[in-house]
């Protein structure tokens, strides 16, 4: 067990009286305010700097951020000091939006999983872009996951990712595509063959653009995504989204399994395996992968890597683990 886990943990978990979202929003607020010495000792403790090259960006090391954790880019400076080669940020919208109705965000810690169904709540892609111009360069690659906005019907979907695309994609190192989160009625349907062609034909750039992609889809609907994907010039995939099956779950967190919104963590650990394998396969190594979904150690990412993952991310893996995690996968890569 580490210091992290030991000590910080329980006291963030407490946050709020143990409200997950307060505990995320009272950690952002801390790491946006860290004074730049605390950042450089951090910095110190958890750097490893194994380099590595996909769609065209060098990476410091293999280690991202995902999605979620910091949607409006308000820490973007101390992500680099917890030893991440890479953050994404978002997922933003084209228009501002509250997100759900709370409770919204749950820790279900007998299965080391969370699930969410926060909607998207975000200041919008132009808020975003603004801070992103002025934050300026943090030293490793940010990319930007965008998402529909509630309030847009799904066939003006093309025009509403254009618009954030249009804003955001000069401040990006990548672009994601987020078209497979279950919390955004109507969204997972964008990953049919027809709505995923359209988007990625408008939003054709010198910007890789990435498809992320959900955990739930059948083999014959990820291989036909995926050949979209390779017939429009998409740079990679995202695999995966959270997933809306409840299997795996500990006896102690069962009550929480009606509890609608996407599940992450321990319990997605081989199903995002399995679809980072069947991607790799299906293409035969043409689209770069960034494995994401149930990696709470390095052995997780070591599988995610052996089935054809180039790059990997954390969300619950760094809530449950901290950045020692991140400095572990990053050394055993």
């Amino acid at each position: 067990m580490t210091a992290f886990e030991r000590t910080l943990r329980p006291i963030l978990f407490r946050v709020g009286g143990g409200d997950a979202e307060k505990a995320h929003e009272f950690t952002l607020h801390r790491l946006a305010g860290l004074p730049s010495f605390t950042r450089e000792l951090m910095r110190r403790r958890y750097t490893v700097t194994k380099p590595v090259e996909v769609f065209g960006l060098r990476f410091p090391n293999a280690v991202g951020l995902a999605a979620g954790m910091d949607k409006n880019g308000v820490a973007l400076a101390s992500w680099p000091a917890m030893g991440f080669g890479f953050v994404e940020v978002g997922t933003v919208t084209a228009h501002p939006q509250p997100g759900n109705d709370k409770p919204r965000l749950f820790r279900l810690r007998e299965s080391e999983a969370i699930i969410n169904r926060m909607g998207f709540n975000n200041e919008g892609a132009a808020a975003l872009a603004a801070r992103l111009a002025a934050t300026g360069d943090v030293g490793i690659p940010v990319g930007v996951s965008l998402g529909k906005s509630k309030v847009t019907p799904l066939d003006e979907a093309v025009e509403d990712y254009l618009t954030s695309y249009n804003l955001l994609q000069e401040h990006a190192g990548y672009i994601a595509v987020n078209v497979s989160s279950p919390n955004t009625p109507g969204l997972r349907s964008l990953q049919d063959k027809s709505a995923i062609g359209a988007l990625l034909a408008a939003l054709a750039g010198k910007t890789p653009v990435l498809v992320k992609i959900a955990p739930d889809l059948t083999e014959p609907a990820i291989a036909e995504l995926l050949e979209v994907c390779l017939a429009y010039g998409a740079a990679g995939v995202i695999a995966t989204n959270t997933t809306l099956d409840r299997n795996g779950l500990a006896p102690a967190d069962q009550p929480r399994a009606t509890e609608a919104g996407g599940l992450s963590g321990r319990p997605l650990t081989e199903k995002a395996h399995k679809v980072v394998q069947f991607v790799h396969e299906e293409t035969g190594g043409r689209l770069p992968i960034i494995g994401v979904g149930g990696v709470l150690d390095p052995d997780d990412a070591t599988r995610l890597f052996d089935a054809g993952a180039s790059l990997v991310q954390l969300y619950t893996g760094f809530v449950y683990r901290g950045p020692a995690l991140v400095r572990a996968i990053a050394s055993a890569r």
